[in-house]
């Protein structure tokens, strides 16, 4: 698609000024998979990003299978293809950074370190699910991890990052948000007046785009008249950039210059992750509004499979290495199957519980 160019990083000069560089050039037809012969980061980053990008990789596609077969219901959303946006940026933040989504939500809890069994359980709707049964799909939730959700309500999640932004501010913390969103989230108001309100107060937020090319089944070249969609920040002089987020390490790079500065108290910034999702926009979309040349044309960019060269060509693995990986992987989703088919519903009277922190509030009714 001709709206993927060459990406820029962000970076300023001494005076605060942005300045824009060119970040490993990913074109289409010009950037299949293939690493590059010096590597950027070290060996352990490689294996890091491999095997967390590969376990939700293998997570979402049993997922899937496990949807087809009816035992997980209600709307579901995959994240294959996605992986390096998560992974890459899980990579450069630290533990006590907070992190909030849409309800394309399985991967980010998964890169963080969620337990995958709770994960799996809520998608089957189980009272050992990481809401307790009570999210599904769309609402996955995990304190521990910083991991405030999963939102369904398109955009309602981007005010809401800015607000935990300002908490870290105000308790004079070192910690931001990554306030992560879809393409379609920046037509909503909300998205603009957070915008506005985070450059305003210097918050340490860190939006992200995750430009898949569609809303739904929308393109981004159908519904907004601005399709670089990065520039969007440059109405509130927030810095921003395109980010080829089929590749974790531009990603790194991107989010780790975007944490330095919300950390030195320089305010928010706006990256769109330009990637692509290999599915549907849920599971009942068959993806009809696009051709199978397009899908192949990114998969020959496959995040994984860039790592996976990356690795053999640095001989810090075998493939034989790389194999065994993938095979514990698969044990251990499914593993968090068994754990989710074999966990108790909610009973009923859970309804009625966690909707307000005050436990015996008065219009709760039975």
């Amino acid at each position: 698609m001709s709206y993927f160019r060459t990406p820029v990083l962000i970076n300023e000069d001494k005076r605060g000024n942005l300045r824009k560089y060119k970040a490993m050039a990913a074109t289409k037809g010009t950037s299949k998979a293939k690493a590059t012969k010096q590597p950027k980061f070290s060996k352990d980053q490689y294996m890091f990003w491999f095997e967390n990008m590969l376990f939700q990789r293998r997570f979402e596609e049993k997922t899937g299978q496990l949807y087809g077969q009816q035992k997980i219901k209600g709307f579901c959303h995959l994240y294959i293809g996605q992986e390096a946006c998560s992974s890459g940026s899980v990579s450069a933040l630290k533990e006590g950074d907070k992190w909030i989504t849409a309800y394309r939500d399985h991967g980010q809890p998964l890169a963080l370190g969620s337990d995958p069994k709770k994960v799996m359980a809520e998608l089957m709707a189980k009272s050992t699910g990481i809401s307790k049964g009570k999210g599904g799909s769309m609402h996955m939730f995990d304190k521990e991890k910083g991991f405030f959700g999963g939102h369904g309500i398109v955009g309602a999640q981007v005010p809401l990052g800015a607000g935990i932004a300002f908490a870290e501010k105000f308790n004079k913390t070192d910690n931001l948000c990554i306030c992560m969103m879809g393409d379609g989230a920046v037509r909503q108001g909300a998205f603009h007046e957070a915008l506005n309100m985070a450059m305003t107060w210097k918050l340490p937020v860190i939006f992200v785009i995750e430009n898949n090319g569609y809303a739904m089944g929308t393109s981004v070249e159908r519904t907004s008249n601005v399709r670089e969609l990065y520039t969007l920040g440059e109405a509130f002089d927030m810095p921003s950039a395109p980010v080829d987020a089929m590749n974790p390490e531009n990603v790194h790079v991107a989010v780790e210059e975007a944490a330095d500065r919300a950390r030195r108290g320089d305010g928010p910034t706006l990256l769109e992750f330009r990637t692509y999702r290999y599915k549907g926009h849920s599971m009942s979309d068959p993806a009809k509004y696009r051709s199978k040349d397009e899908v192949a044309d990114y998969k020959d960019r496959d995040p994984i499979e860039f790592v996976r060269a990356k690795i053999l060509d640095n001989k810090w693995a075998t493939a034989d290495d790389l194999k065994a990986i993938d095979t514990k992987i698969k044990a251990e989703v499914e593993e968090a199957v068994n754990f989710a088919e074999e966990s108790p519903y909610p009973d009923p009277s859970e309804a009625y519980k966690d909707v307000y922190a005050q436990e015996d509030y008065p219009y709760i009714m039975e």
